[in-house]
C-alpha cells in the first residue's frame, strides 16, 4: 500500500475515533461554565486589571444586528431593528465606553479595538467611524495597534468600502465563508454585493490588512467544489486565510436545524475539505497558524509563531505585541481580563434599559483559581504552538515542571495511546501534536484538562 493511501486510511480511522465533543478553547473554562455575576463584580476585576495582566487594552464591540440571519450562525445576532432603537443602541454603546473608561488607567495603551457580531458593517459607517474616535480620544494607541473589523460583503458598496477605510479601521475580516452561489443560497447568505477582485483592489489601495473566512461542513459542499473555493480565494492574495469547521450545535442555536433538512458532509468529507485547503494554501506560500488560521510570510502573526509570542482569544490569533486584557462592550460582549471573565446580557431592550440606567449589564462571568489560571496558560500554549515544553513553561510560571503537571489532568496512558494514533508525540520534555494531529488538538487540550473529566455539557466536534 502507498504512503499516500495508508495515511488517507489512517485520517479516516482517526476521524472515526477522535470526532467527539471537545470545547474550542477560545476561552478556559468554556463559556457554558460561566456562572451568575452582575456589574459590580466586574468593576471591581476592571480596577484590579490596571494592576495585573496585561497593560494593554483591547476593545471589543459587538453589533448584533444582520440584515439577515444565515441558517450556520452560531454568534449572538438578531434581525435588524427599528431605527430607533439602532439608534438607542448606539447611544448606550457610547455610554458603556464611558463607564468603563472612568475605571482604566489613562496611561495605558490601545493596543487592539475589534468589531464583531452580528454583523457591523450592517451598521451606517458614521457610526462605527464615531465609535472608533470615542474609544481613540480616551487613551494613547499603540504604535501599529490593529483596529479590525468582521465585514459582510453582501451589502457593501464601493463607496462603503472607501468609506471604511476612511473610519481607521485597518484590518477587514471579510465574510466569504463560500464561492458557490448554490450553497451561499442554501444556507441563506447573501453573495457579494461587488465582484471580490475590485473590493481587493479597494483595500490594497488604502494599505490595510485583509482576512478571508471560509466555513466547510455546510450542505451541498464537497471536498471538490471547497478546493475550488480555496483556488479562487488564493488567487485574491489575502494576507490571511481562515477556514473554520462549521459546528452544529443545534441545541444552542435552533436555525441550524434548517441545514439538516438538506444534509449536511459527513465528517470524512470535512476532513478531506481540511486537508485539501492545507495542501492547496501551503503550496501557495502561506504559513499555517494554530486550527485554522493561515497567514503570508510576511504576516506578523507568523514572526510571532516562529518566536512563540502567538496568543488567542476569542476574537482569534493575535501576537503578544498586541494582545491586552479584552473590554467588552455591547450585548451579550464577553470581557477577558487577567482572571476573569463577564459576559453582558443578551437581550438587547435590557442592554439599552441598564447602561442608560448607569449600570453595567453583567450577566455571566468566571472568576479562575489559581490551578485554573495555569490550565488556561498550558492549553492557550498548545492551541497557539501545536507544543508544549514543560520547563520551559514552568519556569515563566515560577513553579517546577511536577507542580504544573499536577494542576493538569495528565494521564500518560491516554498520552500512550494518542502516540500509537500518530495524533501525538511526548516524552518528559515535551508534549507536541502532529501534523497529522492538528485537527484534533482540541482534543489533545481536553485530555490536559481537569474540567473535562466525567463532564456532562455539550460542545462541538472538531471535523
Amino acid at each position: 500500500m502507498s504512503d499516500r493511501r495508508i495515511l488517507c486510511c489512517m485520517s479516516m480511522n482517526l476521524v472515526e475515533k477522535y470526532n467527539v465533543s471537545v470545547p474550542r478553547y477560545t476561552s478556559y473554562p468554556p463559556a457554558n461554565y460561566f456562572k451568575e455575576m452582575d456589574g459590580a463584580t466586574y468593576l471591581r476585576a476592571v480596577d484590579a486589571s490596571n494592576q495585573v495582566g496585561s497593560r494593554n487594552l483591547s476593545f471589543y464591540l459587538h453589533m448584533p444586528f444582520c440584515k439577515r440571519l444565515c441558517h450556520y450562525c452560531g454568534c449572538n445576532s438578531y434581525m435588524m431593528r427599528s431605527d430607533e432603537v439602532v439608534q438607542q443602541y448606539v447611544e448606550a454603546l457610547h455610554k458603556e465606553i464611558d463607564l468603563v473608561a472612568a475605571h482604566l488607567d489613562k496611561n495605558r495603551l490601545i493596543s487592539q479595538i475589534h468589531y464583531g457580531g452580528g454583523t457591523p458593517t450592517s451598521m451606517p459607517v458614521s457610526i462605527l467611524r464615531d465609535l472608533n474616535e470615542h474609544i481613540i480620544s480616551l487613551f494613547p494607541m499603540m504604535k501599529d495597534a490593529e483596529i479590525s473589523i468582521e465585514c459582510h460583503p453582501g451589502y457593501l458598496s464601493h463607496e462603503d468600502w472607501e468609506a471604511l477605510t476612511r473610519s481607521h479601521f485597518n484590518r477587514f475580516s471579510i465574510g466569504v465563508q463560500d464561492f458557490d452561489e448554490k450553497v451561499l443560497t442554501t444556507v441563506g447568505r447573501t453573495s457579494p454585493a461587488i465582484p471580490m477582485k475590485d473590493i481587493m483592489a479597494i483595500l490594497r489601495a488604502a494599505h490595510v490588512g485583509v482576512n478571508m473566512d471560509f466555513l466547510y461542513g455546510l450542505p451541498f459542499q464537497t471536498p471538490t467544489s471547497f478546493m475550488n473555493s480555496i483556488e479562487k480565494a488564493i488567487a485574491l492574495r489575502p494576507d490571511r486565510l481562515v477556514t473554520f469547521s462549521y459546528g452544529h450545535v443545534p441545541w444552542v442555536f435552533k436555525r441550524q436545524l434548517i441545514l439538516e433538512k438538506y444534509g449536511l458532509p459527513d465528517a470524512d468529507s470535512k476532513q478531506q475539505m481540511y486537508r485539501n485547503a492545507v495542501s492547496l494554501l501551503k503550496e501557495a506560500g502561506y504559513k499555517s497558524i494554530g486550527l485554522d488560521h493561515f497567514v503570508l510570510p510576511s504576516d506578523e502573526l507568523f514572526s510571532a509563531l516562529e518566536n512563540g509570542q502567538l496568543h488567542r482569544n476569542f476574537q482569534g490569533y493575535c501576537t503578544l505585541r498586541t494582545t491586552g486584557q479584552v473590554y467588552a462592550l455591547g450585548v451579550t460582549g464577553i470581557s477577558q481580563l487577567d482572571s476573569v471573565y463577564a459576559q453582558n446580557t443578551k437581550d438587547i431592550e435590557e442592554y439599552i434599559s441598564e447602561v442608560k440606567a448607569n449600570r453595567l449589564p453583567i450577566r455571566k462571568g468566571y472568576s479562575l483559581n489559581d490551578q485554573e489560571r495555569v490550565v488556561k496558560t498550558v492549553i492557550d500554549c498548545l492551541m497557539c504552538n501545536y507544543r508544549v515544553i514543560w520547563k520551559l513553561l514552568a519556569d515563566s510560571l515560577q513553579m517546577t515542571v511536577a507542580e504544573l503537571k499536577n494542576h493538569l489532568h495528565y494521564d500518560e496512558s491516554v498520552f500512550e495511546t494518542m502516540a500509537k494514533d500518530g495524533v501525538i508525540l511526548y516524552n518528559e520534555e515535551e508534549l507536541k501534536v502532529t501534523e497529522i494531529g492538528h485537527p484534533f488538538v482540541r482534543n489533545v487540550a481536553a485530555v490536559l484538562d481537569p474540567l473535562m473529566q466525567n463532564t456532562t455539557k455539550q460542545f462541538s466536534k472538531p471535523i
